[in-house]
Protein backbone atom coordinates (compact mmCIF):
# COMPACT_ATOMS: atom_id res chain seq x y z
CA UNK A 1 0.00 0.00 0.00
CA UNK A 2 1.38 3.37 -1.01
CA UNK A 3 1.87 5.99 1.67
CA UNK A 4 1.96 9.77 1.56
CA UNK A 5 5.75 9.85 1.58
CA UNK A 6 6.29 12.85 -0.70
CA UNK A 7 2.79 14.33 -0.97
CA UNK A 8 -0.72 13.74 0.31
CA UNK A 9 -2.28 10.85 -1.59
CA UNK A 10 -5.97 10.69 -2.45
CA UNK A 11 -8.58 7.96 -2.70
CA UNK A 12 -12.27 7.46 -1.92
CA UNK A 13 -14.49 4.73 -0.50
CA UNK A 14 -15.26 3.04 -3.79
CA UNK A 15 -18.77 3.17 -5.21
CA UNK A 16 -19.58 5.54 -8.08
CA UNK A 17 -22.87 6.48 -9.70
CA UNK A 18 -23.60 4.08 -12.54
CA UNK A 19 -23.96 5.63 -16.00
CA UNK A 20 -27.53 5.64 -17.36
CA UNK A 21 -26.95 2.95 -19.97
CA UNK A 22 -25.62 0.54 -17.33
CA UNK A 23 -28.38 1.33 -14.83
CA UNK A 24 -30.98 0.69 -17.48
CA UNK A 25 -29.65 -2.77 -18.25
CA UNK A 26 -29.29 -3.60 -14.54
CA UNK A 27 -32.98 -2.92 -13.98
CA UNK A 28 -34.27 -4.93 -16.94
CA UNK A 29 -35.23 -8.54 -16.30
CA UNK A 30 -33.89 -10.70 -19.08
CA UNK A 31 -31.40 -8.13 -20.43
CA UNK A 32 -29.17 -9.54 -23.14
CA UNK A 33 -26.14 -11.03 -21.30
CA UNK A 34 -23.64 -10.07 -24.00
CA UNK A 35 -24.92 -6.49 -24.17
CA UNK A 36 -24.77 -6.23 -20.39
CA UNK A 37 -21.23 -7.63 -20.24
CA UNK A 38 -20.01 -5.23 -22.92
CA UNK A 39 -21.72 -2.23 -21.31
CA UNK A 40 -20.37 -3.10 -17.87
CA UNK A 41 -16.84 -3.48 -19.16
CA UNK A 42 -17.01 -0.16 -21.04
CA UNK A 43 -18.48 1.64 -18.02
CA UNK A 44 -15.69 0.43 -15.72
CA UNK A 45 -13.12 1.55 -18.25
CA UNK A 46 -14.60 5.04 -18.48
CA UNK A 47 -14.89 5.35 -14.69
CA UNK A 48 -11.25 4.43 -14.18
CA UNK A 49 -10.10 6.88 -16.85
CA UNK A 50 -12.15 9.65 -15.24
CA UNK A 51 -10.65 8.94 -11.83
CA UNK A 52 -7.14 9.04 -13.26
CA UNK A 53 -7.83 12.23 -15.23
CA UNK A 54 -8.99 13.93 -12.04
CA UNK A 55 -5.78 12.87 -10.33
CA UNK A 56 -6.85 10.29 -7.77
CA UNK A 57 -3.99 8.11 -6.60
CA UNK A 58 -5.89 5.00 -5.48
CA UNK A 59 -8.85 4.09 -7.68
CA UNK A 60 -11.64 1.53 -7.80
CA UNK A 61 -13.92 -0.09 -10.37
CA UNK A 62 -16.82 1.95 -8.98
CA UNK A 63 -18.46 -1.29 -7.78
CA UNK A 64 -20.30 -1.27 -11.10
CA UNK A 65 -20.69 -5.04 -11.16
CA UNK A 66 -22.61 -5.12 -7.87
CA UNK A 67 -26.29 -4.68 -7.18
CA UNK A 68 -25.60 -3.23 -3.74
CA UNK A 69 -22.54 -2.62 -1.56
CA UNK A 70 -23.50 -5.52 0.73
CA UNK A 71 -26.54 -7.28 -0.72
CA UNK A 72 -24.55 -8.18 -3.85
CA UNK A 73 -23.05 -11.09 -1.92
CA UNK A 74 -26.34 -12.99 -2.14
CA UNK A 75 -25.54 -13.56 -5.82
CA UNK A 76 -22.15 -15.02 -4.91
CA UNK A 77 -22.97 -17.52 -2.19
CA UNK A 78 -25.19 -20.56 -1.91
CA UNK A 79 -27.02 -21.80 1.14
CA UNK A 80 -29.63 -19.02 1.26
CA UNK A 81 -33.29 -18.91 0.30
CA UNK A 82 -35.60 -15.96 -0.33
CA UNK A 83 -38.98 -16.39 1.33
CA UNK A 84 -42.01 -14.14 1.76
CA UNK A 85 -42.08 -12.29 5.04
CA UNK A 86 -44.73 -13.82 7.33
CA UNK A 87 -47.68 -11.45 7.93
CA UNK A 88 -46.99 -11.28 11.66
CA UNK A 89 -43.21 -10.77 11.31
CA UNK A 90 -41.65 -7.73 12.93
CA UNK A 91 -40.25 -5.28 10.37
CA UNK A 92 -36.53 -4.79 10.78
CA UNK A 93 -36.09 -1.33 12.35
CA UNK A 94 -32.66 -0.27 11.23
CA UNK A 95 -33.12 3.37 12.26
CA UNK A 96 -33.94 2.69 15.91
CA UNK A 97 -35.40 5.52 17.95
CA UNK A 98 -34.16 8.04 15.37
CA UNK A 99 -36.81 6.73 13.03
CA UNK A 100 -39.43 7.55 15.64
CA UNK A 101 -38.00 10.92 16.64
CA UNK A 102 -37.87 12.06 13.03
CA UNK A 103 -40.86 10.16 11.70
CA UNK A 104 -41.83 13.06 9.46
CA UNK A 105 -38.45 12.91 7.73
CA UNK A 106 -38.32 9.14 7.36
CA UNK A 107 -41.89 8.94 6.06
CA UNK A 108 -41.13 11.38 3.25
CA UNK A 109 -37.58 10.46 2.28
CA UNK A 110 -36.27 7.29 0.71
CA UNK A 111 -33.01 6.65 2.54
CA UNK A 112 -32.54 2.97 1.84
CA UNK A 113 -34.01 -0.11 0.28
CA UNK A 114 -36.36 -2.59 1.89
CA UNK A 115 -38.10 -5.42 0.14
CA UNK A 116 -40.83 -7.68 1.59
CA UNK A 117 -38.75 -10.84 1.62
CA UNK A 118 -36.83 -12.83 4.17
CA UNK A 119 -33.32 -14.12 3.53
CA UNK A 120 -32.87 -17.49 5.23
CA UNK A 121 -29.70 -19.51 5.61
CA UNK A 122 -31.06 -22.99 4.99
CA UNK A 123 -27.90 -24.88 4.06
CA UNK A 124 -24.10 -24.77 4.10
CA UNK A 125 -22.64 -21.48 2.89
CA UNK A 126 -20.39 -21.86 -0.14
CA UNK A 127 -18.83 -19.23 -2.35
CA UNK A 128 -19.26 -18.90 -6.11
CA UNK A 129 -16.35 -17.02 -7.76
CA UNK A 130 -17.72 -16.25 -11.24
CA UNK A 131 -18.81 -12.66 -10.58
CA UNK A 132 -15.66 -11.57 -8.74
CA UNK A 133 -13.54 -12.97 -11.56
CA UNK A 134 -15.64 -11.00 -14.06
CA UNK A 135 -15.19 -7.81 -12.01
CA UNK A 136 -11.45 -8.41 -11.66
CA UNK A 137 -11.09 -8.93 -15.40
CA UNK A 138 -13.02 -5.73 -16.17
CA UNK A 139 -10.94 -3.73 -13.70
CA UNK A 140 -7.67 -5.08 -15.04
CA UNK A 141 -8.72 -4.25 -18.59
CA UNK A 142 -9.63 -0.70 -17.54
CA UNK A 143 -6.27 -0.16 -15.85
CA UNK A 144 -4.42 -1.08 -19.03
CA UNK A 145 -6.01 1.93 -20.78
CA UNK A 146 -4.47 4.53 -18.45
CA UNK A 147 -0.87 5.62 -18.49
CA UNK A 148 -0.59 6.88 -14.93
CA UNK A 149 0.74 4.48 -12.33
CA UNK A 150 -2.14 4.32 -9.88
CA UNK A 151 -2.91 1.90 -7.10
CA UNK A 152 -6.17 -0.03 -7.38
CA UNK A 153 -8.56 -1.40 -4.77
CA UNK A 154 -11.80 -3.36 -4.70
CA UNK A 155 -14.35 -3.23 -1.85
CA UNK A 156 -15.92 -6.33 -0.29
CA UNK A 157 -18.51 -6.68 2.44
CA UNK A 158 -17.44 -7.53 6.01
CA UNK A 159 -18.92 -10.41 8.03
CA UNK A 160 -20.85 -7.99 10.26
CA UNK A 161 -22.48 -6.41 7.21
CA UNK A 162 -23.13 -9.67 5.36
CA UNK A 163 -26.90 -9.99 4.79
CA UNK A 164 -27.50 -8.32 8.14
CA UNK A 165 -31.17 -9.25 8.47
CA UNK A 166 -30.79 -12.84 7.28
CA UNK A 167 -32.21 -15.60 9.49
CA UNK A 168 -29.97 -18.57 10.30
CA UNK A 169 -31.83 -21.87 10.26
CA UNK A 170 -28.88 -24.14 9.45
CA UNK A 171 -25.92 -23.53 11.75
CA UNK A 172 -26.12 -24.59 15.38
CA UNK A 173 -24.74 -21.39 16.89
CA UNK A 174 -24.31 -17.74 15.99
CA UNK A 175 -20.54 -18.16 16.13
CA UNK A 176 -20.59 -21.14 13.77
CA UNK A 177 -22.76 -19.17 11.35
CA UNK A 178 -20.44 -16.13 11.46
CA UNK A 179 -17.33 -18.18 10.86
CA UNK A 180 -18.96 -19.91 7.90
CA UNK A 181 -19.67 -16.43 6.50
CA UNK A 182 -16.05 -15.46 7.13
CA UNK A 183 -14.76 -18.55 5.35
CA UNK A 184 -16.87 -17.74 2.29
CA UNK A 185 -15.80 -14.08 2.23
CA UNK A 186 -12.17 -15.07 2.62
CA UNK A 187 -12.29 -16.54 -0.88
CA UNK A 188 -13.36 -13.18 -2.33
CA UNK A 189 -10.74 -11.38 -0.25
CA UNK A 190 -8.06 -13.75 -1.50
CA UNK A 191 -9.14 -13.40 -5.14
CA UNK A 192 -8.81 -9.61 -5.01
CA UNK A 193 -5.38 -9.75 -3.43
CA UNK A 194 -4.24 -12.46 -5.87
CA UNK A 195 -5.29 -10.13 -8.70
CA UNK A 196 -2.81 -7.56 -7.44
CA UNK A 197 -5.34 -5.11 -6.00
CA UNK A 198 -5.73 -3.71 -2.54
CA UNK A 199 -8.63 -5.16 -0.57
CA UNK A 200 -11.14 -2.84 1.11
CA UNK A 201 -13.49 -4.39 3.66
CA UNK A 202 -16.72 -2.37 4.00
CA UNK A 203 -18.47 -2.45 7.36
CA UNK A 204 -21.35 -0.02 7.86
CA UNK A 205 -23.46 -2.40 9.95
CA UNK A 206 -20.83 -2.72 12.68
CA UNK A 207 -21.61 0.88 13.67
CA UNK A 208 -25.27 1.10 12.67
CA UNK A 209 -26.27 -1.98 14.65
CA UNK A 210 -26.07 0.32 17.64
CA UNK A 211 -29.31 1.93 16.44
CA UNK A 212 -31.01 -1.44 16.80
CA UNK A 213 -29.27 -2.50 20.02
CA UNK A 214 -29.19 0.81 21.87
CA UNK A 215 -31.83 -0.29 24.39
CA UNK A 216 -29.67 -3.32 25.29
CA UNK A 217 -26.77 -1.12 26.33
CA UNK A 218 -23.19 -0.55 25.27
CA UNK A 219 -21.81 -3.71 26.83
CA UNK A 220 -24.18 -5.96 24.88
CA UNK A 221 -23.51 -4.08 21.68
CA UNK A 222 -19.75 -4.38 22.11
CA UNK A 223 -20.03 -8.14 22.68
CA UNK A 224 -21.98 -8.36 19.42
CA UNK A 225 -19.35 -6.28 17.59
CA UNK A 226 -16.34 -8.07 19.08
CA UNK A 227 -17.54 -11.44 17.82
CA UNK A 228 -17.82 -10.00 14.31
CA UNK A 229 -14.38 -8.41 14.46
CA UNK A 230 -13.01 -11.80 15.47
CA UNK A 231 -14.77 -13.40 12.50
CA UNK A 232 -13.35 -10.75 10.16
CA UNK A 233 -9.83 -11.29 11.45
CA UNK A 234 -10.34 -15.00 10.92
CA UNK A 235 -11.24 -14.28 7.29
CA UNK A 236 -8.10 -12.13 7.00
CA UNK A 237 -5.77 -14.63 8.65
CA UNK A 238 -2.48 -14.95 6.80
CA UNK A 239 -3.40 -12.29 4.24
CA UNK A 240 -0.98 -9.36 3.83
CA UNK A 241 -2.16 -6.76 6.35
CA UNK A 242 -0.40 -3.96 4.52
CA UNK A 243 -2.69 -4.50 1.51
CA UNK A 244 -5.97 -4.37 3.44
CA UNK A 245 -8.14 -1.29 4.06
CA UNK A 246 -11.03 -1.35 6.52
CA UNK A 247 -13.89 1.09 6.02
CA UNK A 248 -16.21 1.93 8.90
CA UNK A 249 -19.14 4.29 8.45
CA UNK A 250 -22.43 5.13 10.11
CA UNK A 251 -24.71 3.98 7.34
CA UNK A 252 -24.19 6.71 4.79
CA UNK A 253 -27.83 7.73 4.31
CA UNK A 254 -28.63 11.48 4.29
CA UNK A 255 -30.54 11.62 7.57
CA UNK A 256 -30.24 13.24 11.00
CA UNK A 257 -27.86 10.60 12.47
CA UNK A 258 -28.36 11.95 16.00
CA UNK A 259 -28.24 8.43 17.48
CA UNK A 260 -24.99 7.35 15.78
CA UNK A 261 -22.64 5.69 18.22
CA UNK A 262 -19.69 8.02 18.90
CA UNK A 263 -16.35 7.04 17.38
CA UNK A 264 -14.77 7.04 20.83
CA UNK A 265 -16.91 4.02 21.76
CA UNK A 266 -15.80 1.92 18.78
CA UNK A 267 -12.35 3.20 17.83
CA UNK A 268 -10.63 0.41 19.77
CA UNK A 269 -12.73 -2.14 17.88
CA UNK A 270 -11.82 -0.46 14.60
CA UNK A 271 -8.12 -0.73 15.37
CA UNK A 272 -8.38 -4.42 16.25
CA UNK A 273 -9.03 -5.24 12.59
CA UNK A 274 -5.91 -6.65 10.95
CA UNK A 275 -5.71 -3.94 8.31
CA UNK A 276 -3.04 -1.59 7.03
CA UNK A 277 -5.42 1.36 6.66
CA UNK A 278 -8.60 2.55 8.35
CA UNK A 279 -11.11 4.65 6.39
CA UNK A 280 -13.68 6.55 8.46
CA UNK A 281 -16.34 9.21 8.07
CA UNK A 282 -14.92 12.59 9.09
CA UNK A 283 -16.30 15.14 6.64
CA UNK A 284 -19.99 15.36 7.48
CA UNK A 285 -21.55 17.57 10.18
CA UNK A 286 -22.25 14.66 12.53
CA UNK A 287 -18.73 13.24 12.65
CA UNK A 288 -16.27 15.90 11.54
CA UNK A 289 -15.62 16.91 15.18
CA UNK A 290 -14.30 13.44 15.97
CA UNK A 291 -10.78 14.31 14.84
CA UNK A 292 -10.31 14.98 18.55
CA UNK A 293 -10.42 11.23 19.19
CA UNK A 294 -6.97 10.99 17.62
CA UNK A 295 -5.53 13.35 20.19
CA UNK A 296 -5.52 10.46 22.64
CA UNK A 297 -5.62 7.41 20.34
CA UNK A 298 -2.56 6.29 18.37
CA UNK A 299 -2.62 4.40 15.10
CA UNK A 300 -1.00 0.95 15.27
CA UNK A 301 2.57 1.11 13.95
CA UNK A 302 2.80 0.98 10.18
CA UNK A 303 -0.87 1.73 9.55
CA UNK A 304 -2.60 4.59 7.72
CA UNK A 305 -5.70 6.66 8.44
CA UNK A 306 -8.04 7.57 5.55
CA UNK A 307 -10.37 10.25 6.94
CA UNK A 308 -13.29 11.43 4.85
CA UNK A 309 -12.55 15.05 3.98
CA UNK A 310 -15.42 15.32 1.50
CA UNK A 311 -18.97 14.15 2.08
CA UNK A 312 -20.91 12.04 -0.39
CA UNK A 313 -24.41 12.95 0.79
CA UNK A 314 -24.68 16.70 0.29
CA UNK A 315 -24.69 18.59 -3.02
CA UNK A 316 -22.52 21.32 -1.51
CA UNK A 317 -19.07 21.00 -3.06
CA UNK A 318 -16.47 21.56 -0.38
CA UNK A 319 -13.99 24.39 -0.86
CA UNK A 320 -10.48 23.06 -1.55
CA UNK A 321 -9.10 25.16 1.28
CA UNK A 322 -11.49 23.47 3.70
CA UNK A 323 -10.41 20.08 2.37
CA UNK A 324 -6.79 21.09 2.89
CA UNK A 325 -7.47 22.23 6.45
CA UNK A 326 -9.08 18.91 7.29
CA UNK A 327 -6.15 16.98 5.86
CA UNK A 328 -3.60 19.10 7.71
CA UNK A 329 -5.47 18.65 10.98
CA UNK A 330 -5.26 14.87 10.72
CA UNK A 331 -1.66 14.99 9.51
CA UNK A 332 -0.69 16.99 12.58
CA UNK A 333 -2.33 14.38 14.80
CA UNK A 334 -1.18 11.08 13.29
CA UNK A 335 1.70 12.15 11.05
CA UNK A 336 1.66 13.39 7.48
CA UNK A 337 3.00 10.09 6.14
CA UNK A 338 0.13 8.26 7.83
CA UNK A 339 -2.77 10.10 6.16
CA UNK A 340 -4.45 9.49 2.82
CA UNK A 341 -7.29 11.86 1.96
CA UNK A 342 -10.59 10.15 1.26
CA UNK A 343 -14.38 10.47 1.15
CA UNK A 344 -16.89 9.71 3.88
CA UNK A 345 -18.52 6.91 1.92
CA UNK A 346 -19.35 5.83 -1.62
CA UNK A 347 -21.59 7.89 -3.88
CA UNK A 348 -23.93 5.05 -4.90
CA UNK A 349 -24.28 2.18 -2.45
CA UNK A 350 -26.61 0.39 -4.85
CA UNK A 351 -26.96 0.34 -8.62
CA UNK A 352 -30.11 2.47 -8.67
CA UNK A 353 -28.92 5.04 -6.16
CA UNK A 354 -27.19 8.40 -6.61
CA UNK A 355 -26.46 10.36 -3.44
CA UNK A 356 -25.77 13.45 -5.57
CA UNK A 357 -25.91 14.09 -9.31
CA UNK A 358 -23.00 12.61 -11.23
CA UNK A 359 -21.55 16.02 -12.12
CA UNK A 360 -21.38 16.94 -8.43
CA UNK A 361 -19.75 13.63 -7.57
CA UNK A 362 -16.91 14.27 -10.01
CA UNK A 363 -16.61 17.88 -8.81
CA UNK A 364 -16.22 16.66 -5.25
CA UNK A 365 -13.53 14.16 -6.22
CA UNK A 366 -11.70 16.90 -8.14
CA UNK A 367 -11.85 19.15 -5.08
CA UNK A 368 -10.48 16.29 -2.99
CA UNK A 369 -7.41 16.20 -5.23
CA UNK A 370 -7.07 19.98 -5.26
CA UNK A 371 -7.32 20.15 -1.47
CA UNK A 372 -4.65 17.47 -1.15
CA UNK A 373 -2.33 19.54 -3.33
CA UNK A 374 -2.86 22.56 -1.07
CA UNK A 375 -2.20 20.42 1.98
CA UNK A 376 0.95 19.06 0.37
CA UNK A 377 2.32 22.59 0.00
CA UNK A 378 1.77 23.19 3.70
CA UNK A 379 2.95 19.82 4.98
CA UNK A 380 5.78 18.94 2.64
Amino acid sequence: MRRSSERVLTTFVGSLIRPPELRQLQTIDGADPRQYADTLRAAVGEAVRHQVDIGLDVVSDGEFGKSNWAGYILNRVSGFELRPVPPDAQVYNRFGREGEQFADFYSENVVGEWTPRRVVCAGPITYRPAEIQRDIANFKAALTTVDTDVEAFMPVVAPASFLRDAVNEFYATEEEYLYAIADALRQEYQAILDAGFLLQVDDAVLATMWLVMESEGLEAYRRWAELRIEALNNALRGLPQERVRYHLCWGSWPGPHVTDIPLEHVVDLLLRVNAGAYAIEAGNPRHMHEWRVWQSISLPPGTVLIPGVISHCTPVVEHPQLVSERIVRYANLVGKHNVIAGSDCGFAQSQGLARVPSSIMWAKLAVLVEGARLATKELF
